[in-house]
C-alpha cells in the first residue's frame, strides 16, 4: 500500500471519527477473542485507538470456560438450568474469582500495556449494577446438556438498577472500564449475572451511541444462511418466534432489542474470532456482523447508514 493510499484509509473513516467523537460505545468482551492471543492483541489495540480518538469505550467482559476450567479443577461439576449457569456457594466464590480477579485483571494489564489507562471494577464496586435473584421460568437442570429434571440456579441475577455514575467518573478521568458482570442485592447478596445482560443494561444507563457484542458467529443469518448485514428489532423478534433465529442467539439478540428500546442508539452482533473486528465495524461501511437498529435505512450495499442517527 502506497502512502497516498494509507492516507486515503484514514480520510475515510473521518466522518465516523466526526459522529461518534464523544459518545460511549460498550463492548461485550467474550467467546474466541478471549482465549487466542492474536486476537486479545488486536481487542486491546482497537480499544485503545477508540480511546485516543475520543471515543469512550466501555467493556464488560464474560468468562464461561475459564469459570469451567477453574471448577473442574477443584472438582466441583458445572450445572445449567437453560444455559443459565446453576450458582450454588461455592460456584459464585469461583466466578467472584474468576471473573472478578484473574480475568478482570489480565485484560486491564492487555489494555494498559497498549497505552491505554484501564480500570477494572464488578458491579459491588459503588453498588454500580443492582441485581436480585433470577426466577427461571422452567427450572430444568442441564448438566453437560442433558436434562435432569427441576432445580434452582441459585445465585444467578438480573439487573435492576444500573449506577452510571461510577462509569462516568472513570471516562472523566480518561480511563477505560472494564467491567465483570457480577451484582449486588439490596441486601448485599453477590450474583453472577450473564454478561450480555449486563451490557445491556450499562449501555442504556449511559444513553450508549453504540452497544457491540462480540461472538464466535459472523452475525445473524435468515432461513437460507444469509448473513443479514442489518437487521430491524421487530423483525429480529419476528425472526426469533419463527425459530430462524434459535439456541444461542436468542438472548443476544434479545439484549439488542432491549438496549434499542432503552435508547442505545445501534447494536451490534460482530464476529470476534476476526481481528481488528471492532475498528471494521464501526469505521468502514459494510462491517464485520449484523447490526440491529430501530428502522431500517438502506445504505450502501443494503446496509443501514452509520452516519444516519436514530431516534
Amino acid at each position: 500500500m502506497t502512502n497516498l493510499e494509507k492516507a486515503e484509509v484514514l480520510l475515510e473513516s473521518l466522518p465516523y471519527l466526526r459522529q461518534f467523537y464523544g459518545k460511549t460505545i460498550v463492548i461485550k468482551y467474550g467467546g474466541h477473542a478471549m482465549a487466542n492471543d492474536a486476537l486479545k492483541e488486536s481487542f486491546a489495540q482497537d480499544v485503545v485507538l477508540l480511546k485516543f480518538v475520543g471515543m469512550n469505550p466501555v467493556i464488560v467482559h464474560g468468562g464461561g470456560p475459564q469459570i469451567d476450567g477453574m471448577l473442574e479443577k477443584l472438582g466441583i461439576e458445572p450445572k445449567f438450568v437453560r444455559g443459565m449457569r446453576v450458582t450454588d456457594q461455592a460456584t459464585m466464590d469461583v466466578v467472584e474469582m474468576v471473573l472478578g480477579g484473574k480475568i478482570n485483571k489480565e485484560i486491564v494489564s492487555l489494555i494498559n500495556r497498549h497505552g491505554g489507562q484501564a480500570v477494572g471494577l464488578s458491579g459491588k464496586d459503588g453498588d454500580f449494577i443492582i441485581g436480585r435473584k433470577m426466577q427461571s421460568p422452567r427450572t430444568s437442570k442441564r448438566t453437560r446438556g442433558s436434562d435432569d429434571g427441576p432445580g434452582d440456579i441459585g445465585m444467578v441475577g438480573e439487573v435492576v438498577g444500573v449506577n452510571p455514575s461510577v462509569i462516568e467518573a472513570l471516562d472523566a478521568a480518561k480511563f477505560i472500564p472494564v467491567i465483570a458482570p457480577i451484582g449486588v442485592g439490596r441486601n448485599g447478596e453477590t450474583f453472577n449475572i450473564n454478561a450480555d445482560l449486563v451490557a445491556s443494561k450499562v449501555a442504556q444507563a449511559l444513553h450508549a451511541e453504540k452497544l457491540i457484542l462480540l461472538t464466535d458467529v459472523k452475525g445473524i443469518k435468515n432461513r437460507a444462511g444469509k448473513l443479514l448485514p442489518t437487521l430491524a428489532g421487530n423483525d429480529a423478534e419476528a425472526m426469533i418466534r419463527a425459530g430462524v433465529i434459535g439456541q444461542g442467539m436468542i438472548p443476544k439478540v434479545e439484549c439488542c432489542i432491549d438496549a434499542l428500546r432503552g435508547g442505545v442508539g445501534k447494536t451490534h452482533i460482530i464476529d470476534g474470532r476476526l481481528r481488528h473486528a471492532i475498528i471494521l465495524e464501526i469505521f468502514t461501511p459494510e462491517g464485520v456482523g449484523t447490526e440491529v437498529v430501530h428502522t431500517p435505512a438502506t445504505g450502501k450495499g443494503g446496509r443501514v447508514s452509520k452516519l444516519r442517527r436514530k431516534a
